[in-house]
């Protein structure tokens, strides 16, 4: 498991790479591709943005994924309903869980909030069981705060099919 060495290490690098560039596109794919390469043991990181009562994929690194995720549904969709991060050891055991790759055995989820709405969340996957504890949820957390503060948050996206 990382630890707080490791993500104040990420969240350094995540802070530099951002430095000058405010666009939420651009920042958000680079999240994804430092997370990718940065992480141990993942098979997925990126993104899902709030489009009305659905998520919609964004940039991320890994597999193709599901392009649509229902509000409250799977784990991404439980983050955005409950305002809450999700930290799931097992992902088979998890209610509703959304199997976008079969190979994904773990996963955590992290709302982004700001000007007090819901614009998407965080994900990362792992192949293994229990990839995931405490110390990634806090380090994440920190990662999609320092991604929020750098960029130019996009404005109210309109509920369209």
């Amino acid at each position: 498991m990382p630890s707080n060495k490791f993500y104040s290490s990420l969240n350094e690098q995540l802070a530099g790479l951002l430095s000058g560039e405010r666009d939420w596109l651009a920042n958000t794919a680079n999240a994804s591709a430092l997370l990718f390469m940065e992480l141990a043991d993942i098979n997925w990181a990126g993104f899902y943005f709030l489009y009305g009562d659905e998520l919609r994929l964004g940039p991320f690194q890994g597999k193709p994924a599901c392009t649509r995720i229902p509000v409250g549904a799977g784990v991404c969709g439980t983050a955005v309903a409950t305002g809450e991060s999700q930290l799931v050891e097992d992902v088979h055991q998890f209610p509703g869980h959304i199997a976008c790759d079969a190979v994904s055995a773990s996963e955590v989820v992290i709302p982004l909030f700001a000007g007090g709405r819901c614009l998407g969340v965080l994900d990362v996957d792992s192949p293994s069981v229990a990839r995931f504890g405490v110390e990634d949820l806090t380090g994440l957390q920190e990662f999609a705060r320092i991604l929020l503060n750098c960029s130019e948050i996009p404005p109210v996206i309109p509920h369209s099919r």
